[in-house]
């Protein structure tokens, strides 16, 4: 249900992408690009075994590998950078963007720690400053923020498992 008089975002919560694709050490990167160009994204987690944020990669970061040569065989762990560019969600977004700006990155993440593990919950990258700008009315950022229209735990579990089997069953058709 919207609000009756929204304000416009002005903090990192109020524009993020809640929600992170992650990868483990061992993908290929073609596999890892692909994700991210399907999802239209600019960068992925590297989550180690025990589910900690052990990297990311960037279309940086892949160009980078490209530009050297027999990149066929890398995984994740081969091109990815140690750490995670993170930001608090609670800052300006004018401060968010000197950040970025600042570590020389077009995405940051919002980590969350639970039971000694830290992980991505969010992210905030150019294309979201981008669309903050042009948007014409608050309408145009209804998928963002922390008030974002989103599917319920269920209907994304419902979602995810169908692609699965879709997937696994036009794999299965094409041997």
């Amino acid at each position: 249900m919207a609000e009756e008089n929204p304000t416009p975002p002005a903090l990192v919560r109020d524009l993020m992408s809640v929600g992170v694709l992650t990868c483990t050490p061992e993908t290929p990167i073609n596999r890892l690009t692909r994700l991210l160009l399907d999802k239209d994204l600019e960068g992925i987690i590297v989550l180690d075994q025990q589910g900690h944020a052990a990297g990311a990669v960037t279309h940086e970061d892949l160009v980078t590998v490209y530009g050297r040569g027999d990149y066929q065989d890398l995984t994740a762990e081969d091109v990815m950078q140690d750490g995670v560019p993170q930001i608090p969600p609670d800052i300006p977004l004018s401060a968010a963007a000197q950040l970025m700006q600042d570590m020389n990155t077009r995405i940051v993440f919002l980590m969350h720690h639970a039971g000694g593990v830290e992980y991505p919950a969010a992210m905030l990258s150019y294309k979201h400053l981008l669309r903050h700008i042009a948007m014409e009315e608050l309408d145009d950022l209804r998928d963002l923020g922390i008030k974002a229209e989103r599917e319920s735990p269920l209907e994304m579990f419902v979602k995810r498992r169908d692609e699965a089997r879709r997937s696994a069953a036009s794999s299965a058709e094409s041997l």
